[in-house]
């Protein structure tokens, strides 16, 4: 039995017609007359009632039916299956990153990833969690890291990655820079360094005064994590900031937050659906999360 039989079956039945489903194969009538021929008789039964007006199934005929079907969808799972390794060894990734992605070191899985895939190619941009969210709805990222944003677009896939505290960030002659907490009400006065409007921490930050009912002054604006963190160690401002930033300098004190202070969170955007090399990438990342050992920082 071949699935070319098999596709010619389905087809004489849903049409009821044997020269409306060749005609729907765009093959010759004769060639899938004698193909259902064939079947009849390697399956020893008369699988068609005949007419010269319609084509209606014998009771063998509905019973190899329903399996002839769920043979063909089998087998177009497995070419669809084929065709996402094929694609994902010869396609390409457009990934987007916040600039300091704490929850997983991208630089060495994506080179495991692409020592498995060497065919595969892959871009790489950074930028605000916004703007690479856009990215990924509009189909130029696959995949991107960013922080979790405050309204999830239906058209996009967001999954957990990992969260962390905010902190306070100041010089080490702070008159903070002693303490173990500070409230958010006294931050009120302070002049505040901070990253660019639609940056996800910004967006974070900005929230909390908010829902605190604290109005602060953002006086320097940056795009990148080293040009705060030398901001702050000169004193010319305070920033909160996630906790993992603590890695980066010795010159800049981290304080915690009294309260219930919202966690800074980071997530995976894809498309929906999401493609066959974000979705192999994703299980890479998850891998190389649960992989970590207990003296690895998991922020």
């Amino acid at each position: 039995m071949e699935l070319r039989q098999l596709e010619y079956f389905v087809a004489v039945a849903e049409e009821c017609h044997f020269t409306r489903a060749a005609n729907r194969l765009r093959v010759a009538q004769s060639g899938l007359s004698a193909s259902i021929r064939s079947l009849e008789r390697e399956l020893g039964a008369s699988l068609f009632l005949r007419s010269t007006r319609q084509v209606e199934l014998t009771p063998a005929g509905r019973a190899l039916l329903v399996e002839a079907r769920r043979a063909l969808s089998a087998t177009d799972a497995a070419r669809d299956a084929v065709a996402a390794v094929q694609g994902l060894l010869r396609g390409s990734l457009a990934i987007g990153s916040l600039q300091c992605l704490h929850a997983v070191h991208l630089p060495a899985v994506l080179a495991r990833f692409l020592a498995a895939y060497p065919g595969l190619e892959i871009r790489l941009r950074q930028g605000g969690s916004g703007e690479l969210i856009e990215q990924v709805r509009a189909g130029r990222l696959d995949l991107a890291f960013v922080s979790r944003p405050a309204r999830c677009p239906d058209d996009i896939v967001v999954g957990p990655l990992a969260d962390e505290p905010l902190v306070l960030a100041c010089a080490p002659g702070h008159p903070f820079a002693a303490r173990e907490k500070v409230e958010l009400p006294e931050l009120r006065a302070e002049r505040f360094v901070d990253f660019q409007p639609d940056w996800g921490t910004r967006d974070l930050v900005d929230d909390v005064f908010a829902a605190a009912g604290v109005e602060r002054r953002v006086s320097l604006e940056v795009n990148d994590v080293h040009s705060l963190l030398d901001l702050v160690t000169f004193g010319l401002g305070v920033a909160l900031v996630p906790q993992s930033f603590a890695v980066k300098t010795d010159r800049v004190r981290f304080v915690g937050l009294a309260g219930a202070v919202p966690a800074w969170e980071t997530v995976t955007v894809t498309g929906d659906p999401t493609s066959a090399a974000a979705a192999a990438l994703l299980r890479e990342v998850h891998e190389a999360r649960s992989g970590r050992t207990a003296a690895e920082p998991v922020i």
